[in-house]
């Protein structure tokens, strides 16, 4: 058997081919992918649903989820359901629901979120609440309440959409990469409290992604930015980061960064944090 080369977050693994993977990690399985009514969460839907068994589509607008739905391959049963991902109260019914439209759900991919465009000293606490409960304790709270369920499957598979920024720190995203970096810190110690069973858990970390989350941040005072910054137009297609997330997920990646120049900055910080400090300072991040 070949030895197996350490990759750049120093895991043991290379990807296998695609159609043997394919075959056996994605083919016939049941997905829940939050956030699928656009940008990533909608490129997922229908990279995924290409050889997924079944997909269960879920954000706050059930009718654009519709139009996604249209646009999934027919050979996969696609459901679709409303979704606050910040209103915890409703997510014990949200899951309910979602198992008895799905029945049985062998992968979660959490990829609702919200970003940010403020400074830290503008920003009223509010907002940085607001992210915090949308990108961290939302996601925490669906994932405690699916984990029975996950854990009763023979094998099942959380993928959790986080970003470079849960790596380190960037200006007008205080608040957006403290919630990343919050779900870093969770799921790392659920892996290592789980490390006998069969779930796996991969974290996802994009770069820029031409997706109009620039569009919907929160700015200072909750306001949406409304307008798409200059490096997130010129990032990379969703399509194609939904090609190389699949990969990745298939692999059974613990993490992996996914963009363009800018996962390079992984590389800085680990060769020398005082550089990326610097280089972050002189970044065009809005």
């Amino acid at each position: 058997m070949t030895a197996q080369p350490i990759d750049q977050h120093g895991e043991l693994g290379r990807e296998h081919g695609w159609a043997i993977a394919n075959s056996v990690k994605i083919a016939g399985r049941h997905i829940w992918i939050t956030g699928a009514s656009s940008g990533i969460g909608r490129a997922l839907a229908i990279h995924m649903s290409q050889s997924a068994g079944a997909l269960l589509l879920t954000s706050r607008r059930q009718d654009v989820l519709e139009e996604v739905a249209a646009e999934c391959s027919a050979n996969c049963t696609v459901h679709v359901l409303a979704l606050d991902q910040a209103d915890l109260e409703s997510h014990e019914a949200s899951v309910g629901a979602a198992l008895h439209l799905i029945k049985q759900i062998d992968m979660v991919v959490w990829n609702a979120g919200v970003s940010q465009r403020s400074l830290a000293t503008d920003t009223a606490l509010e907002v940085d609440q607001r992210i915090m409960q949308v990108n961290y304790l939302g996601i925490i709270s669906l994932t405690k309440l699916m984990l029975p369920h996950l854990l009763s499957r023979p094998t099942s598979q959380i993928v959790v959409v986080s970003s470079l920024v849960g790596k380190f720190g960037s200006p007008y995203r205080s608040s957006y990469a403290a919630s990343k970096h919050a779900l870093h810190g969770f799921f790392d110690s659920l892996r290592a409290e789980l490390h006998e069973e069969s779930m796996q858990i991969t974290i996802l970390c994009p770069g820029f992604i031409r997706t109009d989350i620039s569009r919907h941040a929160l700015t200072a005072d909750g306001s949406e930015l409304g307008t798409m910054d200059k490096r997130t137009d010129k990032g990379m297609a969703p399509a194609v980061m939904a090609q190389k997330a699949t990969r990745k997920i298939i692999a059974g990646r613990r993490e992996a960064a996914i963009g363009g120049t800018e996962v390079l900055a992984l590389w800085i910080k680990r060769l020398s944090p005082a550089l990326l400090a610097r280089l972050i300072t002189r970044a065009r991040v809005r």
